[in-house]
């Protein structure tokens, strides 16, 4: 019972807690950089997903080698 109400008491304050701003006005008018550029900025993507695959593939090698070296259970 007490876990349930810990469950609830976190979504509830959380949902509070958590209420998204408003999103920023467009790029455009005499800023430097302005133009269509995202609202979020130009950050590039291309190395933080080739860090991401490599800590996946990593990880799943770690596992298969753990799954081929534990012993069966007679």
């Amino acid at each position: 019972m007490k876990k349930l109400i810990a469950t609830a008491a976190f979504l509830v304050i959380g949902g509070i807690a958590l209420i998204s701003q408003t999103p920023p006005p467009p790029n455009g008018g005499g800023n430097p950089g302005s133009g269509n550029t995202p609202v979020g900025g130009g950050a590039p993507v291309g190395s933080g997903l080739v860090i991401l695959l490599a800590l996946g593939t990593g990880y799943g090698a770690k596992k298969v080698y753990d799954f081929r070296k534990r012993k069966p259970i007679n």
